[in-house]
C-alpha cells in the first residue's frame, strides 16, 4: 500500500503505533547523562591541548577556510575547541526551546493521546541532553556564550508560540535538529578523530535525536493533509525560511568568536555563508528535508524558488540520512 492510497483511519492507526514504538524506545533504549558517561573516568578527561579539537577542513565552515588551516596546530585547537563547545552549548538551548514548545502542546492534548506519552518521553530525553551538553562546556574550559543575543532574547518567545501552532513548532523542530544530526553523522561517518567526551556525547545525541526527528516529520505527515490550500500553500514557503533562519542561528558561531580569535572580517563571511564552500555545506544539511518537502506536497513551484533564494536547494534524499556529496568537491 502507497502512502497516496492510505486511508485517513489507517494513517491515524499507523501513526498511533508509531507513537507507541517510539515511547516503548524511549523506556527500553535511554540514556543517562551521568550514568552512561563516565566525565571523571581518565580515557574522558578534556585536554585542553589535545589535537582532535581542530575543526575539519571537509565539513566545517571555518575549518574549510585557508586562513584556519595556515594558522599553528595551537591557534586551530583553540579556535577549535572554542567552535566546538560554543555548538554544544547552542545546542542545550535549542532543546530547552523545544521542551517549551512540546510542554505547551501537550498539556492541551485530551486524556488518552499517545502523543502526550511520547512528549514526556522526549522532553524527559532533552532535558538529559541539556545536562549532558552543559556537562561537557563546564569540564572543556571555555567561557562560551551559546546563542548569539537576538537568538537568546526571543527564545522563551518562540518555546510560547510554538504550542499555540504545532505544525510551525514541528518545522522548528526539525530546522532546529536536522542540522545538528546531519553534521554529527557525517563526522562519525567520515571517522572524524574527536576528543572522547565529545564523541561519547554525539553518539548519544544522535541516538535519541533519531526518534525525536522520526516523531517531528511524521507529525507534519498526518497534520499536512488536513489544512486548507492557503495554510499549505504559506506553510511551503514558510518551511524552507525556517529551516535557514534556525540552520543560521544554530551552526554560526556569534561574533565573539571572531573578536576573541582576531578571524579577519573577510573570513568571517566566507566561512558563515557567503563562500560556495560554506553553502554547499549549509545546503548539505537539508537533503532530508527537502525529501519530505516533496513528499508532503510542500515542494511547489513557488516554494522552489524560495529555497532556492535561502540557497539550500538540491536534491532530497533517496533514503534517510543520505550523505549529500555536493560539498566534497570543495576537498
Amino acid at each position: 500500500m502507497t502512502p497516496a492510497t492510505i486511508t485517513a483511519p489507517s494513517r491515524q492507526e499507523a501513526y498511533a503505533e508509531m507513537l507507541h514504538t517510539l515511547s516503548e524506545g524511549s523506556v527500553h533504549v535511554h540514556f543517562d547523562p551521568y550514568e552512561d558517561i563516565a566525565w571523571d573516568s581518565p580515557e574522558l578527561a578534556v585536554d585542553p591541548r589535545d589535537p582532535r579539537w581542530t575543526l575539519s577542513p571537509t565539513l566545517d565552515p571555518l575549518g574549510a577556510t585557508a586562513w584556519y588551516q595556515a594558522l599553528p596546530l595551537d591557534r586551530q585547537i583553540d579556535i577549535g575547541k572554542w567552535r566546538m563547545l560554543n555548538a554544544i552549548k547552542v545546542g542545550g538551548a535549542f532543546e530547552s526551546i523545544l521542551i517549551r514548545g512540546l510542554m505547551h502542546y501537550a498539556m492541551g492534548l485530551p486524556n488518552g493521546s499517545p502523543e502526550f506519552r511520547y512528549c514526556l518521553h522526549e522532553m524527559t530525553e532533552e532535558c538529559n541532553h541539556i545536562q549532558m551538553f552543559q556537562e561537557l562546556v563546564n569540564r572543556g574550559g571555555v567561557d562560551v556564550p551559546g546563542m548569539r543575543p537576538l537568538f537568546r532574547f526571543s527564545a522563551p518567545l518562540l518555546g510560547l508560540a510554538g504550542g499555540y501552532l504545532p505544525v510551525i513548532l514541528m518545522i522548528g523542530i526539525l530546522a532546529g535538529e536536522e542540522p545538528i544530526d546531519h553534521y554529527q553523522k557525517a563526522m562519525l561517518r567520515e571517522g572524524v578523530d574527536l576528543p572522547p567526551a565529545m564523541l561519547r556525547t554525539m553518539e548519544i545525541h544522535i541516538a535519541e535525536e533519531a526518534r525525536h526527528i522520526s516523531f517531528a516529520a511524521e507529525f507534519l505527515r498526518m497534520r499536512l493533509p488536513r489544512l486548507g490550500r492557503i495554510e499549505r500553500a504559506v506553510i511551503s514557503v514558510a518551511f524552507p525560511i525556517t529551516m535557514r533562519w534556525l540552520a543560521g542561528e544554530i551552526m554560526t558561531s556569534p561574533r565573539q568568536l571572531q573578536k576573541t580569535f582576531d578571524i579577519p572580517e573577510d573570513v568571517y563571511r566566507e566561512a558563515f555563508w557567503r563562500s560556495e564552500r560554506s553553502q554547499a555545506i549549509m545546503a548539505s544539511y537539508f537533503g532530508d528535508m527537502r525529501a519530505l518537502a516533496t513528499e508532503t506536497g510542500l515542494m511547489n513551484r513557488v516554494s522552489r524558488r524560495v529555497w532556492k533564494r535561502m540557497q539550500i536547494a538540491g536534491e532530497p534524499s533517496r533514503y534517510r540520512g543520505e550523505p549529500d556529496r555536493r560539498a566534497d568537491v570543495f576537498a
